[in-house]
């Protein structure tokens, strides 16, 4: 089992940054991808990027790639989104979630979720 947390939600203007974290704890060494997803009010929860773990390469949606950034503390054990030049689009809770197969890293069937955290942007 891995349990995952996320924090650092909340709210920001248009243009802000945030960085989002998510604690993982159990077994996490079996996970293969760590990823991030969202969804918006009345949508649908849509992913955001990952990273794989055997080569920490990163992954972006085309809406946020440029602005959004992937990162992981493995003696942390958590994962990171941090989040530049935040739009009003970008309001949505945020979700991390991590996977045991490398085909579904951005997949809507993840192995484990979060809770999520909100955040919200305002014009």
């Amino acid at each position: 089992q891995v349990q995952l947390q996320e924090s650092g939600g909340g709210s920001v203007q248009t243009g802000g940054s945030l960085r989002l974290s998510c604690a993982a704890s159990g077994y996490t060494s079996s996970m293969v991808c760590w990823s991030w997803f969202r969804q918006g009010p009345g949508q649908a929860r849509v992913w955001v990027g990952s990273i794989r773990t055997a080569d920490s390469n990163t992954f972006y949606a085309d809406s946020v790639k440029g602005r959004f950034t992937i990162s992981q503390d493995n003696v942390k054990n958590t994962l990171y989104l941090q989040m530049n030049s935040l739009e009003p689009e970008d309001t949505a809770m945020y979700y991390c979630a991590a996977t045991t197969r490398a085909s579904r890293c951005s997949a809507p069937l993840q192995s484990y979720w979060g809770q999520g955290t909100q955040v919200t942007v305002s014009s």
